[in-house]
């Protein structure tokens, strides 16, 4: 996570290991939608859209 700040990345990564199934049904999800034909980006933005209550009450742990 270049870039990212090393309390941001840990606040992520314990994020990860505390939401395990919602993390990978998000990325099953990205990965859905990128076989239809979507960018990565676009599949992502698109996930994380339809997900951004349950991040944000995630991330605000």
């Amino acid at each position: 996570m270049k870039g990212v700040p090393e309390a941001e990345q840990e606040k992520i990564l314990k994020a990860i290991d505390e939401n395990p199934d919602f993390f990978t049904n998000i990325a099953t999800e990205i990965q859905a939608k990128m076989k239809t034909g979507k960018s990565q980006m676009d599949a992502t933005m698109e996930v994380m859209g339809q997900h951004q209550d349950k991040l944000r009450q995630i991330m605000g742990k």
